[in-house]
């Protein structure tokens, strides 16, 4: 029998720091703003899933540490990220 590895981007909140760790190293294309297909592409590459994306993009922007455009398409860091 096998057993499932533990996933190490399932917790919200270690998902939220690592997605704020991607765009840190990010070049904004202006005004801040960075695409939020360059944050996720190497976040799935790292083992995460979309469904462990959504959540750590949620409990980001709940905590202040990104600003999420009303299009979806964009995300900006804040002074409040925790690599700041």
């Amino acid at each position: 029998m096998k057993y499932a590895a533990a996933r190490p981007l399932a917790d919200p909140a270690t998902a939220a720091r690592k997605l704020v760790e991607i765009a840190s190293g990010i070049e904004p294309v202006q005004d801040g703003r960075i695409y939020i297909e360059l944050v996720n592409v190497p976040f799935l590459k790292m083992g995460g899933t979309g469904e462990e994306f959504r959540a750590g993009i949620a409990l980001a922007h709940e905590r202040g540490w990104i600003e999420l455009h009303e299009s979806g398409t964009f995300l900006r860091l804040t002074q409040a990220n925790p690599l700041a």
